[in-house]
């Protein structure tokens, strides 16, 4: 599940759960990229906001399509005008809305963006700036101090041994790459 996070690190009160990515059909309706378990579940949470809260989304239907996506009717969106004008809206939910995490080894996106990445002495290298799944498992995309470049990290127990809400850290083992010494990485 994505979310939104804070500039500050700060935990939002706000999840991401999904994009609307055009219209669908000449009705009103939305295609919506669901970022939630079971795509239809986006409208298991109750009335979804915009970002900053000021635009109110109802979904009165919804169905599951091909890749993982659903079409929805919206309330108050009735023709193909209208719901063009949604295209890249994001539809969030307030957290507390959601249910607590199910294990220890289970967390929220936004629990881990802005956490700073340590190294398992404890230094600092770096800040999580995002968590993204391109259909192989999440990767924690960190941004490593003094470099220019982002790199994506498997979030895997052999990359990611240990989380630390509490102190806001993350250990992070970045990987060695065949024809990469240990010292590159």
């Amino acid at each position: 599940m994505n979310e939104t996070s804070l500039a500050s690190g700060q935990r939002s009160d706000r999840v991401l759960l999904g994009r609307i990515t055009g219209a669908h059909g000449l009705k009103g309706e939305v295609k919506i990229a669901a970022y939630t378990g079971e795509p239809e579940d986006i409208a298991a949470y109750g009335a979804l906001t915009s970002a900053d809260g000021d635009c109110v989304f109802h979904i009165s239907a919804i169905r599951r399509v091909k890749g993982g996506a659903v079409i929805a009717s919206l309330h108050g969106v009735s023709n193909r005008d209208q719901a063009e004008k949604l295209r890249n809206a994001e539809l969030y939910i307030h957290r507390a809305a959601l249910p607590p995490p199910h294990g220890d080894d289970e967390y929220y996106h936004s629990d881990l963006i802005g956490l700073n990445a340590v190294s398992p002495t404890g230094e600092t290298i770096g800040k999580v700036i995002a968590v993204h799944n391109f259909g192989a498992g999440d990767l924690l995309e960190v941004r490593f101090e003094g470099e220019r470049q982002a790199e994506f990290i498997p979030f895997e127990t052999a990359h990611v041994p240990r989380i630390d809400l509490l102190a806001h850290q993350v250990v992070v083992l970045r990987p060695v790459y065949e024809g990469q010494n240990a010292e590159e990485s």
